[in-house]
């Protein structure tokens, strides 16, 4: 067995982080991945375009609109995906 210096008996002491309210937490994703909430923004807009088409009685454009909001929220769900992999590859290296 090779003899080499004893493991230290101390504990490895935890990185301290701040306290990070809401508001600085929102930015702080927004940064890293500004592409959710942009895909949330555009699925929320097109949900309240296609119920106010609906409440209209145009119902061919609140299916079209209905059929925008699955896109966009296939979009958002890359997007949020595609920034979890990118967040862990970052973390690897």
């Amino acid at each position: 067995m090779a003899a080499g210096p004893p493991p230290p008996l101390e504990p490895i002491p935890l990185p301290a982080y701040r306290d990070e309210g809401f508001a600085d937490k929102f930015r702080r994703k927004t940064r890293e991945n500004p592409l959710v909430p942009l895909g949330c923004l555009c699925t929320l807009g097109v949900l309240t375009y296609g119920l106010i088409s609906f409440k209209r009685g145009n119902t061919r454009h609140s299916q079209l609109m209905m059929r925008a909001r699955v896109v966009a929220q296939g979009f958002t769900l890359a997007a949020l995906l595609g920034g979890m992999v990118v967040t862990a590859l970052r973390a690897r290296s």
